[in-house]
């Protein structure tokens, strides 16, 4: 019978090889056999049957292919053929087994994204990126340790968590002997727990993950109805998609059956429950929790293994009524993995390294992104800005906004709490946060949580942690944020959002002044640098506008003078008024500015500062883009100096992607743009408004690409006089030569230029005469300390006598 399947070629072998007086047995029980009220096969069909093929056609035809094998291993038994009866049966479940795995494949291996287009699908297997799973629980101490050590679990799970990292496949597996039962996966919202969940689905039935089980029912507790009565044997039948399915064979081999809970936070119902009410009868119809609680405690279906997932805010009532189980925690991405998702998540390598170096760029974001919600709405953000722009350093997406991007998002699936609910929880957890940082606390206790009126457990575990503390170390549940920079974030919220008297009540003991904390962090508080930068970017006018259409809170943009004035007046970072210039001497100005992204604040903000001194600071990509930003609506800046500084560079592949969509060009003029180091600063020094008049960069590192840059800087500002490249060893004769094309120009308006040890030699000489001969503003150039030889200074010499040359000093 070819094209049949193998359950029905089994039961046409099996009646070919029946002694005839057995056949005509079969045939004749067919006649009057009753199933569900479906009639009999007439007897002329019987009669003209009189070969295995043709009765098992006509069996098929009359009854259906699932039935006809139902109702064969019937007959078989009532003639006292059970062997052969269970033989067409154990084919039909394994014959089961394959259909549904197919269809666990056809349920789990393609979801759809928010923000996807429409028919726009995507798999598992394209996307899914490996998260750390750790087995190990903490004491207070080492909880406490780790939330505040969170930037650098995320770079490394570290040593001690290196050892008790486990995989998806060792869940069930155990190095001290037996294997647990049931296994309960935790972690925050957001975390990937139900993305591992498809994972796993997906590869047990393609066969590569735990192959001792023949079924896996995935309950997905969002969609499950609480107000029916059901029974396991139902909770069962609604996983699988065929009719026939072999509910008593499924019962029967309880051993090979693994039942994933995913969401268990979402049941609204206690876990506690009176034992008399369980029931060990899988096919008993009990009320949803009933029969789930049953189910835990090994009551109903004792020897199936379980995988339960939730938020860590559900663990203390799970803990009671779970026997033998073993924890595990979702710590999110690691560094490498964060890397991987970028690559997942974009269509092309380009555009995946382009979007992760920008982030890696920005400390802040980076470390947020182990986080795999996190990391989906930066990388959805970022493939926005992509499509619209150039390239990534134009973006006005600051830390701030992709925060609040988040915060929405988070909050997207608790759609039906009321706007007053959600204002009041978020203004008590904004206190919560803002006490903790100000007492320098990141663990809460339970009694706390309970006191601030913080206890909603739908809302709470969107935002904190339920800590897993080893048994007999502390006495009670701690609480940390997810993440140390969003208590900082929430810290800042706190000042802006804005609250009724009765909203808050007795839920902290902080007060809204704003201007301590300003005074604080300006003085001694260095750790509040993060919050007072959130601070800033929540006044954005669009941050405030945000925040009150999409999540419906409502910030107060009341304090922004106070921030100016705050800005205005740092009594840190500023040259004594003899010097002739005050500058700004520090990093974190310019990144609450650019936080807050607008124009005329920024304006005002650096209009009583003339100048930039740095030393020793490694900019980020990220902080570059904030002092470009800063630079470019600096109407009075004149000084710019960096000493000892280094600046990220931002490495492109060379690969460049054609086409005419919009979307793509970013790359190519990715490619030709960002050249250096201080591209950026070059680009904002370029602006016509620029006023600066000085530009020192001191044991720099300068290379030669830099010097390309600075020549378009010379050839395009007005206002610069002096540019002062001292002790950089890595600019040498090439860099020269870039400098001197720049000089060159008519539009160069440069008088003094200092290159003493710059490891320039004889070589660079000619350039330099070719350019003096030319250029009529410079008068005085600093050559000192460099191994110019004496063909080269006599070359200088005779130019200097030349009546084209302005030059007046040379050193």
């Amino acid at each position: 019978m070819a094209g049949e399947n193998r359950a029905i070629g089994v039961l046409l072998q099996t009646l070919q090889d029946l002694a005839p007086e057995d056949f005509l047995q079969f045939k004749n029980k067919l006649s009057y056999i009753s199933y569900k009220e479906r009639r009999n096969i007439p007897k002329n069909s019987l009669k003209k049957a009189s070969h295995a093929y043709t009765l098992v056609n006509c069996m098929k035809e009359h009854y259906g292919e699932d039935i006809a094998m139902q109702i064969a291993t019937g007959v078989f038994e009532e003639m006292n053929q059970r062997d052969l009866a269970n033989k067409i049966q154990d084919e039909k479940v394994k014959e089961y087994k394959q259909k549904y795995r197919a269809h666990v494949i056809r349920e789990f291996l393609q979801y759809k994204e928010v923000n996807a287009c429409l028919g726009e699908n995507l798999t598992v297997s394209n996307r899914y990126t490996n998260l750390t799973i750790v087995t190990k629980a903490q004491t207070k101490r080492e909880g406490e340790q780790e939330t505040i050590d969170v930037s650098q679990r995320h770079a490394d799970t570290g040593n001690e968590q290196a050892n008790t990292a486990v995989t998806m496949a060792r869940l069930f597996q155990s190095d001290e002997g037996q294997a647990p039962q049931t296994v309960v996966l935790v972690g925050a919202a957001g975390m990937g727990k139900t993305m591992t969940m498809r994972k796993i689905m997906v590869e047990w039935a393609e066969g590569v993950l735990y192959a001792q089980f023949d079924y896996v029912f995935y309950l997905n507790c969002k969609e499950i109805s609480p107000t029916k009565e059901v029974s396991m044997a139902d909770l069962i039948s609604k996983c699988c998609p065929h009719r026939s399915t072999p509910i008593e064979k499924i019962l029967d081999s309880q051993k090979k059956v693994l039942f994933i809970i995913d969401g268990l936070d979402y049941l609204r119902f206690s876990l506690l429950q009176p034992e008399d009410d369980l029931s060990s009868d899988p096919r008993e119809e009990k009320p949803l929790e009933t029969t789930l609680i049953s189910l835990f405690k090994k009551i109903v279906l004792p020897e199936s293994s379980l995988l339960i997932t939730t938020r860590p805010t559900a663990l203390q009532n799970l803990g009671r009524c779970l026997k033998g189980e073993c924890y595990a925690e979702i710590l999110g991405f690691s560094a490498a993995a964060s890397e991987e998702y970028f690559h997942r998540f974009f269509d092309t390598d380009n555009k995946a390294d382009t979007a992760f170096r920008f982030v890696k760029g920005n400390k802040i974001l980076f470390t947020m992104c182990f986080v795999p919600i996190m990391s989906w709405t930066v990388c959805t953000i970022l493939e926005q800005e992509l499509y619209k722009k150039k390239n990534l350093t134009a973006s006005s997406k600051t830390t701030t906004r992709m925060y609040v991007f988040y915060l929405s998002r988070l909050l997207k699936c608790r759609a039906g709490d009321s706007k007053q609910e959600l204002q009041q929880f978020l203004c008590k957890l904004c206190c919560l946060a803002a006490d903790g940082m100000w007492m320098h606390k990141v663990l809460f206790e339970e009694k706390e949580i309970k006191e601030r009126g913080l206890d909603h457990p739908d809302l709470l575990s969107l935002f904190l942690n339920e800590n897993i503390l080893k048994k007999g170390m502390d006495h009670g549940n701690v609480y940390s944020f997810i993440h140390l920079h969003l208590q900082e974030f929430f810290a800042a919220m706190f000042y802006v959002l804005e609250d009724r008297e009765e909203t808050v009540g007795n839920s902290g003991t902080h007060v809204k002044d704003i201007k301590m904390l300003l005074e604080n962090y300006s003085k001694s508080r260095k750790d509040l640098m993060l919050t007072v930068s959130f601070l800033f970017g929540l006044v954005n006018g669009k941050s405030i506008e945000y925040m009150d259409q999409r999540i419906g809170c409502r910030l107060s943009p009341k304090f922004k003078e106070a921030m100016l004035r705050s800005v205005q007046t740092r009594p840190r970072g500023i040259s004594p008024p003899g010097e002739g210039t005050v500058k700004i001497k520090e990093l974190a100005i310019f990144h609450c500015l650019f936080e807050i992204y607008e124009e005329d604040f920024v304006k005002r903000a650096l209009n009583c500062f003339t100048g930039i001194d740095l030393h020793d600071v490694k900019l980020t990509r990220y902080d570059q883009m904030a002092l470009s930003f800063c630079i470019k609506q600096w109407n009075g800046l004149e000084s710019v100096t960096f000493k000892g500084c280094s600046f990220e560079q931002q490495v492109y592949k060379e690969e460049l992607v054609t086409g005419s969509a919009p979307g793509l060009y970013w790359e190519r003029q990715l490619v030709e743009e960002q050249q250096s180091p201080i591209s950026l600063l070059c680009q904002a020094l370029r602006n016509t408004s620029s006023e600066v008049k000085t530009l020192r960069l001191w044991y720099f590192c300068l290379t030669s690409a830099c010097c390309e840059d600075l020549a378009t800087v010379l050839s395009t500002s007005q206002h610069l006089m002096e540019l002062d490249l001292s002790c950089n060893d890595e600019l040498r004769d090439a860099g020269v030569q870039l400098l001197c094309e720049g000089l060159q120009h008519p539009a160069c308006r440069l008088q003094t230029l200092r290159l003493g040890s710059c490891h320039l030699t004889g070589t660079c000489c000619a350039d330099l005469a070719a350019m003096l001969f030319v250029n009529q503003s410079l008068t005085c150039l600093d050559l000192s300390d460099n191994e110019l030889g004496g063909a080269g200074v006599q070359q200088l010499c005779q130019l200097l006598k030349h009546p084209a040359c302005r030059l007046q000093t040379v050193g």
